[in-house]
């Protein structure tokens, strides 16, 4: 069992960045896929970014160049790193770890303005 919180979120204008955090307790990442997903309203949850267990990552196209996935596992914390934020990365953004079961983070608000 892992418990996910997300922090980081908030406004910020059109070009700007925002580092989201996700810390975990209950176990130890460095054995989780993890990933950051986001869900825009109206819309389905997505998948933003994910990083494997030996850091390998993959982004969605509409991220790649702008956001990095990281992971600190001696810290057991997530990270993103979100530049040249746009007003359609709008959304809530959740943090997602995979091992023998999956484990959602409460999200956190990102809005971005024009």
């Amino acid at each position: 069992q892992v418990h996910l919180v997300e922090s980081g979120g908030g406004l910020v204008q059109a070009g700007g960045s925002l580092r989201l955090s996700c810390a975990a307790s209950g176990s130890i990442l460095s054995t989780y896929v993890l990933g950051w997903y986001r869900q825009a309203p109206g819309k389905q949850r997505e998948l933003v970014a994910r990083i494997g267990r030996f850091g390998s990552t993959n982004y969605a196209d509409s991220v790649k160049g702008r956001f990095t996935i990281s992971r600190d596992n001696a810290k057991n914390t997530l990270y993103l790193q979100m530049n040249s934020l746009k007003p359609e990365d709008t959304g809530v953004y959740y943090c997602n770890a995979i091992y023998s079961g999956e484990y959602w983070g409460q999200g956190t608000q990102v809005t971005v303005s024009s």
